[in-house]
């Protein structure tokens, strides 16, 4: 138990200092960060929606450039196709032979900006990725570099010329995080470093690391009563009537997946990790509930029509599924 506690230690220090070489540069968005190192930590990836200038872009490059870790950014667009993401076979007419020229998916720190300017077929290409972290190519496997992190953005104001993510798809991202406006506060310090001197970035971990860390965060102690609220939590989006939630039986299609559960639990212990403890407590939990469902939530058009949102449906889950109130520190000792 003391090992568990000085490797989270030690783990907190150095994502204190790999967020501070990220703040030196991104200004505000401390929610967003936050979720960026959980889904780093937890080995998930990241669906972030937000209107354009929000520094996601600048986000990701620079959390590549503080763990020294390879950055390729994909615009999609309409006209995109899947071996521009995860690359093809080359005829080379003076050998005659062919030769596999490997697309840009083969990096650390993935971002897929605009996801949904891309048709499904192009979306789809990364679903082997996401999931296996390897590429098929003409029946050969390629691996692509761990750790292995996607970030893919959506812009919520424009609508023509998007195509929707398919549920397959949208399911393999850890999380949907939604980025706001920065405070007019925040929004002066971004003019005053945007229009003055470069900041420079340092590198202050490796990827292997960063690794290392994903190891040792799956060593946190998740209490039973703990798995057993997340459980609770998702099959009350599937089966709203066991748990007293009848009333909003009509506005959910499908609820959340397995895959939900497995998110909120890896997710509660990078939180815990990151704040220096080898156990998770529910505060680490609750936080991310609606990071973890708001995607994963099929609404019906009853919902719709009555202006519900996906968040406004978790909420009233939340109410109703008790927070287990056992003291888990006590437990992990």
């Amino acid at each position: 138990m003391n090992d568990n506690l000085n490797s989270a230690t030690h783990a907190s220090t150095l994502m204190e200092q790999i967020l501070y070489e990220v703040k030196r540069v991104v200004v505000g968005q401390d929610h967003f960060l936050e979720r960026v190192m959980v889904a780093v930590l937890a080995q998930g990836h990241l669906l972030v929606e937000g209107v354009p200038g929000l520094a996601k872009t600048l986000t990701v490059k620079t959390l590549a450039q503080t763990l020294r870790g390879t950055f390729k950014r994909i615009q999609f667009t309409p006209d995109l196709v899947p071996a521009d993401l995860v690359g093809t076979r080359v005829f080379n007419p003076r050998t005659g032979e062919f030769s596999t020229s490997l697309g840009p998916v083969f990096t650390h720190l993935l971002l897929a900006d605009e996801i949904n300017r891309a048709p499904a077929k192009v979306q789809s290409a990364l679903l082997e990725v996401m999931q296996e972290r390897q590429v098929t190519i003409a029946g050969e496997t390629h691996k692509v570099p761990e750790p292995f992190l996607v970030m893919a953005t959506q812009n919520p104001i424009e609508t023509e010329g998007t195509y929707p993510l398919p549920e397959a798809q949208v399911d393999r991202f850890m999380m949907k995080v939604l980025v706001d406006y920065p405070s007019e506060e925040e929004e002066f310090v971004i003019a005053q470093r945007v229009t003055g001197a470069a900041t420079a970035v340092t590198a202050v971990a490796s990827m292997g690391q960063l690794a290392e860390l994903q190891q040792e965060c799956r060593k946190v102690y998740v209490d039973p009563s703990l798995i057993q609220y997340a459980v609770k939590l998702v099959s009350a989006t599937r089966r709203p009537d066991r748990y007293e939630l009848g009333d909003i039986a009509k506005y959910l299609t499908y609820g959340a997946s397995p895959r939900a559960t497995i998110g909120l639990i890896e997710g509660a212990r990078a939180l815990a990790f990151m704040r220096g403890r080898g156990y998770a407590l529910p505060e680490d939990m609750t936080g991310l509930v609606g990071d973890v469902f708001r995607h994963r939530l099929v609404l019906s058009y009853e919902a719709l029509a009555d202006g519900l949102t996906a968040d406004a449906i978790v909420q009233k889950v939340m109410k109703k599924i008790p927070v287990p109130d056992k003291p888990l520190a006590t437990s992990a000792a």
